[in-house]
């Protein structure tokens, strides 16, 4: 098996300088020798073959298990150095397992009411205490917006929160539904800054709870519902509906349900804002890994797949803007706070974790840097003449906002800090 995986890597690693020592003690590199060194050690054969099989599940498996071993550089460094090849393909002998994969993909994005709460706990009803390690002081838990190179990362979910409210045009007393509301940092900013009276909803129980305690402790309960339910099962009319970083866990075979419930739900004169991570390339499939680890039943879209169901809906788009690299800084900034935390987390978890979500936030980092991922937001309404006829509005709008909360008492941070 040895001579096996130099043949393959030769073939496909072309650029840098990457080194791997084999389960027997065989070392090899490849590249052109330009850039930075990386180097990998295989400690079983068996995680060796695994990876050459299957590779794009047997990768992380193997980093996560401690069968793969990064001697030079990071794991960050050595998935950068594989993005960064001039392609990224699967040996042939790999390619009927993608293909099935392909063919099966509807049934690992089925999520019925049931099996959508439970991919929801899988991920975000963890230890709540994980993601104040690393998240920013609002705890956004999807691409913040940087409107300078050299922002923070506080300040540009910030900026997120206040570039979302500008292109939603909420008005004091505007009625607005937050699908997927989080640790409800968006919510408390719509109606502490924006005046709007929100209602949040979210599958997460450990999301729900915080959520509602933000609201008492910042004195908002009047002005935000935050309510643990599924967006198939809401009721009632709303002037704005906003969705960040929730789409991704609908399932292309739900996005029919998903638009006309939105559509049912807006009024006539109101403004539906997605924002959701989307691909620049055709239809795939959800890396394996990730979906077995990390997000079981989601989904990251083309474009194709859901502006053909927009308009199926009674909805028209008014909007796209597509955010290429933020979300590349966001997780690098993730990233970096996650591993100075690392010792708070062995405390909550233990090594195989720590190794599964460093993994994680290093390959969607390079997703988002080499890759084909990108963050969508799509703006909606029902008929035209909604929103404004230029785009120069969402640059007053968010100089109106950045006065308010220049005149806010409060800080814009988790209660209790």
């Amino acid at each position: 098996m040895d001579w096996l995986l130099p043949t393959l890597l030769s073939r496909f690693i072309r650029r840098g300088s990457f080194t791997i020592t084999t389960a027997r003690g065989r070392t090899y590199t490849f590249g052109d020798g330009c850039g930075p060194s990386v180097a990998i050690r295989f400690t079983t054969a068996k995680a060796q073959r695994g990876v050459l099989l299957d590779p794009e599940l047997k990768l992380g498996e193997a980093y996560m298990d401690g069968t793969l071993v990064v001697e030079q550089g990071s794991i960050a460094d050595v998935l950068a150095s594989l993005f960064q090849q001039e392609r990224i393909a699967v040996p042939r002998w790999a390619v009927p397992l993608r293909l099935m994969r392909f063919l099966f993909r509807r049934l690992q994005q089925f999520n019925p009411r049931s099996r959508a709460r439970e991919n929801v706990a899988h991920h975000y009803d963890l230890d709540g205490r994980l993601y104040t390690l690393f998240l920013d002081g609002d705890q956004q838990y999807s691409c913040a917006y940087f409107e300078t190179p050299d922002q923070s990362l506080d300040d540009a979910q910030l900026a997120k929160r206040r570039h979302l409210a500008a292109k939603l045009l909420v008005k004091p007393g505007s009625t607005v539904l937050d699908i997927g509301c989080g640790w409800g940092g968006l919510a408390l900013y719509l109606a502490e800054i924006a005046g709007a009276r929100v209602t949040g909803i979210t599958l997460s129980h450990e999301q729900h709870q915080r959520a509602q305690s933000r609201a008492i402790e910042r004195g908002r309960a009047q002005d935000t519902d935050f309510r643990l339910v599924d967006y198939r099962d809401v009721d009632g009319r709303f002037d704005r509906i906003v969705s960040v970083g929730m789409f991704e866990h609908v399932g292309v075979g739900f996005y029919d349900t998903y638009f006309r419930k939105c559509a049912k739900l807006l009024a006539d004169d109101g403004v539906v804002l997605l924002h959701f991570i989307g691909r620049s390339s055709p239809p795939g499939i959800t890396n394996p890994w990730i979906a077995k680890y990390i997000f079981p039943g989601g989904y990251i879209p083309a474009l194709s797949e859901v502006l053909p169901v927009v308009e199926r809906s009674n909805l028209i788009v008014t909007d796209v803007e597509i955010l290429q690299l933020h979300y590349a800084r966001t997780l690098k900034a993730w990233r970096e706070r996650f591993l100075a935390h690392r010792d708070e987390v062995l405390r909550l978890y233990d090594q195989r974790f720590v190794r599964m979500w460093e993994f994680y936030l290093a390959a969607s980092e390079m997703a988002f840097r080499e890759g084909d991922m990108v963050v969508f937001q799509i703006q909606m309404t029902k008929r035209k003449g909604i929103t404004p006829a230029t785009r120069d509005y969402i640059a007053r709008e968010e100089a109106r906002l950045r006065g308010l909360e220049a005149g806010h008492a409060a800080p814009l941070r988790l209660a209790g800090e």
